[in-house]
């Protein structure tokens, strides 16, 4: 392929500035259509952002001879159908996070994209920000000597649509659509990242609960991981406590030091070793996805490889699905 010519299947919220823009800013990368169900909020999506067509049926924007690389940005509940299809239709697939429904579903998806030859990607774009390109970086740099264990903890107030008699959740917190709640949207970029950063965790285990009642979904998760290196980790998500208590933290713990860093709301890595303290400040781009996406229209020319490809973005779901579900472990497989 030599010009990509991307068509976006659900331009909502999430294309408006983190992936959608990048698009038409990357090097031998153009928008040229874009899809939504409600036809006048796509067709609205496409003049604000300078898209030439716009369609409100799957199909049609699938089989568009303009567009040769789909973008799914639609909740999970359909990946896994429009990747497929359009992979049997031999067009690349870049999708949304969480890959799927399950992982079983990534499976299936996998398994397309290996029958076809047609590749899949996943928009898992930690592992191409420079924030946690420089934290992967002073890990293999051996700064804090051997790793021994990771912690997480995430837990946010709810969103003010989830709580209140007149209460109407939102997507991310009905499974029948998102798989699960908020710890399937936010957890799978921690796994992801993490297994990028140390290797494959061979073990997962954990309790997700529903306390405070507000939605369908689990509102708090612990659990407790074992990567195949020895190194262990834990981690608590919760979504129901009070503003004031809101916090985003993640500990990597090595032989001769630690490092601080947060996965969603701060730009501070701190690595504190026995000569003291050093704090690495690294905004995300205004585009948080344009570095990963810049990357894969570089595998798609031939020119470079992508670091996050659907094997690897598969994983996330299967380890959620051990902590969630109680589903026996596996072996890493690629």
């Amino acid at each position: 392929m030599d010009q990509i010519q991307w068509g976006i299947i659900g331009c909502g919220n999430v294309t408006e500035v983190k992936s959608g823009p990048a698009f038409n800013l990357i090097p031998n990368s153009k928008l040229v259509a874009v899809m939504r169900r409600d036809a006048a909020l796509a067709e609205d999506y496409a003049k604000r952002h300078n898209v030439p067509k716009w369609y409100s049926d799957v199909d049609e924007l699938i089989n568009d001879p303009d567009v040769n690389a789909i973008y799914i940005a639609t909740p999970p509940n359909v990946h896994e159908e429009y990747a497929k299809k359009a992979m049997r239709a031999g067009k690349p697939v870049y999708v949304e996070k969480p890959m799927a429904m399950s992982a079983a579903a990534c499976d299936r998806m996998n398994a397309v994209s290996k029958e076809t030859g047609v590749p899949l990607f996943v928009a898992y774009y930690r592992r191409a920000l420079p924030y946690f390109v420089k934290l992967k970086e002073l890990i293999d740099s051996n700064i804090i000597g051997d790793i021994r264990y990771v912690n997480i903890c995430l837990q946010w107030q709810p969103y003010d649509e989830e709580i209140g008699e007149l209460r109407k959740p939102k997507w991310r917190v009905q499974p029948e659509i998102s798989g699960g709640g908020h710890f399937h949207d936010l957890a799978s970029h921690q796994f992801d990242f993490l297994e990028n950063l140390l290797g494959p965790v061979k073990t997962a285990t954990g309790i997700a609960k529903n306390q405070a009642g507000f939605y369908e979904a689990d509102d708090i998760t612990v659990a407790n991981f074992e990567f195949e290196s020895g190194v262990l980790g834990n981690g608590v998500w919760c979504f129901t406590i009070n503003k004031e208590q809101r916090e985003d933290k993640a500990q990597i713990v090595g032989s001769k030091g630690r490092i601080n860093f947060s996965f969603f709301e701060k730009f501070d890595i701190v690595v504190e070793t026995e000569s003291g303290s050093e704090i690495y400040n690294i905004p995300y781009p205004k585009h948080v996805q344009q570095p990963l996406i810049e990357l894969i229209v570089k595998e798609l020319r031939g020119e470079g490889t992508s670091p996050s490809p659907g094997m690897t973005g598969a994983r996330a779901n299967l380890i959620m699905d051990w902590i969630t579900k109680g589903e026996k472990s596996s072996g890493y497989t690629n």
